[in-house]
């Protein structure tokens, strides 16, 4: 948990705030890579809050959740816990989307021989890690729940 912490804090190092702002609105990507419901609850629920709070305020907001290793399972078909939820704020929230890491969904498609069925507000990007690597050299927010 500490080494968490301590690369959390390097991360703020390296994007300070200010520069998160573009005039476009802000930008925030969440990371999802545990198989544990409330974490996943809290993430979405994160996600409402954030885009409650920049609407509120006449700032555009964009949200990525980025999903990979155990953290996968939150957006596979049969098997996401929040599965409901997703649905709702894919028809309600316009602002939201959520990625799904290729080389995890390999990867289990090797070991259990299926292919990994996503839900549909889900798209797949390459990499989970890398995605997330981009998305901060683009300036947006990190935000690992």
């Amino acid at each position: 948990m500490k080494k968490r912490a301590l690369v959390l804090a390097a991360l703020l190092a390296l994007f300070p705030l200010a520069a998160l702002a573009d005039g476009e609105g802000k930008h925030v990507a969440f990371h999802v890579d545990e198989n544990d419901p409330k974490l996943m609850n809290l993430t979405l629920n994160n996600v409402r809050n954030v885009t409650a709070y920049y609407e509120a305020q006449g700032i555009p907001v964009y949200i990525e959740v980025v999903t990979y290793g155990p953290g996968l399972n939150m957006l596979i078909e049969g098997k996401s816990p929040v599965a409901e939820r997703i649905a709702v704020m894919g028809l309600e929230m316009d602002n939201v989307t959520f990625a799904a890491c290729a080389n995890t969904m390999n990867n289990m498609k090797k070991k259990t021989g299926k292919e990994v069925v996503l839900l549909d507000e889900a798209t797949i990007v390459p990499s989970g890690v890398v995605r997330l690597v981009e998305l901060q050299e683009q300036g947006w927010a990190y935000i690992r729940p």
